[in-house]
């Protein structure tokens, strides 16, 4: 058995694929400013069996695109889209999320949760820029220190596991060197990036 279908196996019967839940999901609509004023288009990278994407759809007026490269996943997302009677308002696309096949200024927001470290965060929030119509919105969760200070054992796992972890403040500088400008609702802990 391949590492991938380990993978599948492990995680197609979860609702989510990592931290969070709905209420989560819910509040960074809310902090991201999105609403029913009017029809968005949007992108799920990573979007996993969908946890997400059930909720985008649900919460807003949008058409969501949701993006995974395990195609099982993807069929669970058709199944819960059904289930949840949202299934004409969400699309599944088999690829990597550094191979997407989307037209510049496609999208009116990129959402990611959990997942854009499998690029890596420089390398994703820079390739998915040129998706988003101007005014639109990138919303991602990113693994951020929250504290100067760390056990060196953590430190160690994290520097050999994910290099880019780093403080939320490193994050901000990078999106604002790849043409992102900040918004929020709240100060620091959950936000979103915006287009000029």
């Amino acid at each position: 058995m391949d590492d991938f279908q380990l993978l599948v196996d492990l995680h197609r019967p979860a609702e989510r694929q990592g931290p969070g839940g709905e209420a989560e999901t819910i509040r960074a609509i809310e902090l991201a400013g999105l609403h029913n004023s009017r029809p968005l288009k949007i992108a799920d990278i990573g979007c996993g069996t969908g946890a997400s994407t059930i909720v985008l759809a649900k919460t807003l007026d949008a058409y969501i695109t949701a993006v995974d490269f395990l195609p099982e996943f993807l069929d669970e997302i058709q199944s819960r889209a059904n289930d949840h009677g949202v299934a004409d308002r969400v699309i599944t696309l088999n690829c990597s999320m550094d191979a997407l096949p989307f037209a510049e200024e496609e999208f009116d927001v990129i959402w990611s949760e959990g997942t854009v470290y499998n690029m890596g965060f420089e390398a994703g929030v820079s390739a998915w820029y040129r998706f988003l119509k101007p005014g639109g919105k990138l919303v991602v969760s990113e693994i951020t220190w929250l504290s100067a200070t760390r056990p060196p054992e953590l430190l160690s796992c994290w520097e050999t596991e994910y290099p880019e972890i780093n403080a939320a403040s490193a994050k901000i500088k990078i999106l604002e060197r790849q043409g992102y400008r900040f918004y929020s609702r709240t100060p620091y802990w959950l936000s979103s990036m915006s287009l000029y």
